[in-house]
């Protein structure tokens, strides 16, 4: 007889029947997918090409392609060798799969979304980690899982779940639409080194940019924090901006004596001279989030000297493009570093040049239209993570 077991935290209404213990093998056919060169499989779905192909666990979800046969039809997969083994996905519809995923099919029971999420919450736990991880098919076929009696109840929480992956989903490629769109027009609507116009802009501008060197429209800060007036220790990261230490790092990495620190103001920008990944030549970030805060006496700290000829949104905009790399390039000592950060004084980074539009307005317009974009990518960033987070709550509370 199988082992009864405990019921979940949360479950939907009218089931109160217990959960029950079961061996995969007892309650599938457990096989594997078959070799298929990548090279004859299609890039998009097509009429000659409609069957997806799955492979190892990818960004895709393990999508390598489609191909114009298929070998199973709503099943289970997993990921049985390499670093993503163990991984396991409900294919809905009929597809193909590679040698590289083994495969649950419907047997005494349905295979649904409801058994993968469960699996996936102990898969990894028999993966063999001698020499390239494993997790062959006898393996996980002697898994024990816990599951509804209930067919219905089964069917039930996974449609809650396929639906609320589907609504994830759909807010991870409006995410991704928006950031290639802001992508895309940080590239067109600045002028291109060896021009002054840019490719497109907005309606009623015609004149061409003027160039500028920084040092003219910024002035540099050197207020050292004497008085202790913060103790918020701040970093710059590529990605999200200056921000507090503990908050980015878990850890203060400043001094406790803060007293020598650059004091920094809202408003106020920094260059980080560090390379990172997709940032060659560093960063240069606006101090958004916070009144003030301090920074090492290793980044470049400066403000706009007057606000009514450079729009601090545009400015802050600019330092998202590459247009500035080629001055940082041309001033850097050639491969030379300093503890990791690029060897190129202050006077030398503000020497750089820049094109800007002549009027204030197109400026506004072109830092107001980036604002908005960067708020509407904001907007479905939070609720991306709040699905993510939802369905973490519910995977811990709706499962034995």
């Amino acid at each position: 007889m199988p082992e009864i077991a405990k019921v979940p935290a949360i479950r939907f209404k009218n089931f109160t029947d217990a959960w029950e213990q079961r061996k995969l093998k007892d309650l599938f056919k457990v096989t594997r997918g078959n070799v298929l060169a990548a090279t004859i499989t299609s890039e998009k779905k097509t009429e000659d090409a409609p069957y997806p192909v799955y492979s190892s666990q990818t960004k895709q979800n393990g999508l390598m392609g489609y191909y114009k046969e298929f070998l199973y039809e709503d099943a289970i997969t997993w990921t049985t060798d390499g670093a993503n083994a163990g991984t396991v996905n409900y294919r809905a519809g009929k597809f193909y799969c590679t040698n590289v995923c083994g495969v649950l099919l419907s047997n005494e029971i349905k295979a649904n979304q409801m058994i993968a999420e469960a699996l996936n919450n102990i898969a990894k736990k028999y993966v063999s980690y001698v020499g390239n991880p494993k997790l062959m098919n006898n393996v996980m076929a002697d898994i024990e899982i816990k599951l509804p009696s209930q067919e219905k109840e089964r069917d039930t929480i996974s449609s809650f779940f396929y639906d609320l992956d589907n609504l994830i989903t759909l807010h991870q490629r409006k995410l991704l639409k928006l950031k290639n769109v802001k992508k895309a027009m940080l590239e067109k609507m600045f002028p291109k080194n060896g021009s002054n116009v840019p490719e497109i802009r907005f309606a009623g501008f015609t004149d061409a940019w003027e160039q500028r060197k920084l040092g003219n429209i910024v002035e540099r800060i050197v207020r050292k924090n004497t008085n202790n007036e913060s103790t918020l220790p701040l970093t710059i990261s590529a990605l999200y901006g200056l921000v507090d230490q503990i908050t980015y790092f878990n850890n203060r990495v400043a001094s406790r004596d803060v007293s020598n620190y650059y004091l920094v103001m809202n408003g106020e920008f920094a260059y980080n001279k560090s390379t990172s990944d997709g940032f060659p030549f560093g960063a240069v970030k606006r101090l958004d989030l916070y009144e003030n805060g301090v920074l090492s006496t290793l980044y470049i700290v400066f403000s706009i000297r007057d606000c009514e000829e450079t729009n601090s949104d545009f400015l802050a905009v600019f330092f998202g493009t590459d247009r500035w790399h080629k001055g940082v390039s041309e001033r850097a000592a050639e491969g030379a570093r300093n503890h990791g950060l690029l060897n190129i004084s202050a006077d030398d980074f503000l020497d750089i040049g820049l094109f800007i539009p002549r009027e204030t307005d197109e400026q506004k317009q072109i830092g107001t239209y980036f604002k908005n974009l960067d708020n509407l990518i904001t907007l479905h960033q939070r609720k991306y993570e709040k699905l993510q987070n939802l369905k973490k709550a519910c995977l811990e509370k709706m499962f034995v």
